[in-house]
């Protein structure tokens, strides 16, 4: 594994919930970064000012610059094995726990967070017209302050068209709008609750799991007119938390910080049953439609009809969940198996 020097590089936006996710991640490790402005089109044109940057091979935001064994400089995307990359290279104010089942239950929460909270994250912000139309005036200006009007109006147009037509991959249709949104506002209850026992997911001091709760909720919390509503509504302490860590460099740690997971509180476990309830369903059947090559995805979750096109990274995710599973030492993975009995999450790990 190659091992990264700071500052760390990245270009990304305030809009993207991963960007936000790595932001506040690397503030809280008090890791060195520079943000580099989120739109190519802003790096390019000005050699003098920023010099010339490879292409990742899908361009999606934030993008690390970084040098490999070779010496070359690469464009990379994905934040989960970023994160875990940068566990090796930056010591202390580990964002993974050190007993490995608690460590796959990070694992296993950031990438609901990943993968099916932001569903309802890219769902409410290109469904409702109020949150259409505040993305669409702010998206473009996020990577170009100096745009004229007309360049913005051109711009918005392009980007809400863009992505209301994504939203097919995404999953938010007629039939699972109502599936998204109760999933969404069980969420939110939950989390409020588990926060008046503790400040983070996984004890008290955040876990990569926690910035990738929180990556999504800088945009339904923070951003987008529907979803903040409800959350101010139903779980203000939800807004609160989201806010709050923004910027945790200041935040110390201990070493008793970890939760143990023979003594993990019920609201945790409730958590874990939502994850179990429509996530674990949905990767398998997602699983199964990508290995059958079928053109879409139909299932059932929650009692509804679920249909969306079969997404084929999210079959790697499964695959990823199972081999970490699978890695574990036996007294660790027994441990896992105990804590989500009865969740759901089981056939995950078969």
């Amino acid at each position: 594994m190659t091992t990264h020097q700071a500052p760390l590089e990245f270009m990304g936006v305030p809009g993207s919930p991963y960007t936000r996710k790595m932001l506040a991640l690397l503030r809280f490790r008090r890791i060195p970064y520079r943000l580099l402005p989120g739109s190519r089109h802003l790096l390019k044109p000005d050699p003098g000012r920023y010099k010339s940057r490879p292409d990742p091979k899908v361009a999606l935001l934030p993008t690390f610059y970084l040098t490999d064994e070779s010496g070359q400089e690469t464009a990379v995307c994905d934040s989960t094995p970023l994160i875990r990359e940068f566990e090796s290279s930056f010591q202390g104010r580990s964002v993974i726990p050190t007993d490995p089942a608690l460590a796959f239950i990070d694992y296993l929460l950031e990438d609901y967070a990943d993968e099916w909270l932001t569903k309802a994250m890219f769902h409410y912000r290109w469904s409702y017209p109020a949150d259409i139309e505040k993305a669409g005036q702010l998206l473009p200006r996020w990577t170009n302050i100096s745009a004229s009007d007309a360049d913005i109006e051109q711009r918005s147009r392009a980007i809400s068209e863009r992505q209301i037509s994504r939203l097919r991959y995404v999953g938010s249709n007629d039939i699972t709008r109502k599936t998204i949104e109760d999933s969404f506002k069980r969420f939110i209850d939950l989390l409020d609750k588990h926060l008046q026992c503790l400040p983070f997911l996984l004890g008290k001091r955040p876990a990569a799991c926690d910035f990738a709760i929180y990556g999504q909720l800088t945009c339904m919390a923070l951003f987008d007119p529907t979803p903040q509503q409800i959350i101010l509504q139903r779980a203000p302490r939800v807004y609160a938390w989201t806010e709050v860590l923004e910027d945790l460099s200041g935040y110390e740690t201990m070493d008793d910080d970890w939760l143990d997971t023979e003594q993990c509180p019920p609201s945790l476990v409730a958590i874990l049953g939502e994850l179990g309830k429509l996530y674990a369903p949905y990767l398998l059947a997602n699983s199964a439609a990508v290995s059958s090559g079928q053109e879409r995805l139909l299932t059932q979750l929650d009692g509804r009809a679920w249909e969306q096109n079969p997404f084929p990274y999210q079959d790697k995710c499964l695959r990823w969940i199972r081999q970490l599973f699978s890695e574990l030492p036996q007294e660790a993975s027994e441990r896992v198996s105990k804590l989500v009995q009865d969740t759901g999450i089981e056939p995950l790990l078969q």
